[in-house]
């Protein structure tokens, strides 16, 4: 198998995560986030999805993480954000880390919205 290093240019991938807490860009953001290539900022959570929303027309996909385990999205929030030309994808908040980076690092138009382990 051939190995190669991923590069992220000037985008902002996450670099670490634990319990209540992500790293990113150097940073520490205790609690929910938001990110995208260019930023990371904190977030309230499922209940706040007016910066989810904001993503429309910035981002193809946002990839939810639900914290340390799968679960299902709020029926409503994947709708709102389906109506405004957003694919959802729902996982656990590790795995969407990795995948976030990995389509990141391959310059597509993603963003990652994930509540803490």
């Amino acid at each position: 198998m051939e190995m190669h290093e991923i590069r992220y240019d000037s985008a902002v991938p996450v670099e670490g995560y634990g319990p209540g807490f992500f790293r990113i860009d150097g940073r520490v953001i205790k609690g929910a986030m938001i990110a995208t290539s260019e930023r990371a900022q904190g977030w309230a959570g499922l209940d706040d999805p007016s910066p989810l929303e904001a993503l429309a027309g910035q981002v193809d996909v946002v990839f939810l993480g639900m914290g340390g385990d799968i679960a299902h999205a709020p029926a409503a929030l994947r709708a709102r954000l389906e109506d405004l030309g957003l694919g959802v994808e729902v996982m656990s908040s590790p795995a969407a880390c990795r995948t976030y980076n990995v389509l990141l690092s391959e310059g597509r138009r993603v963003a990652l919205a994930a509540l803490p382990v």
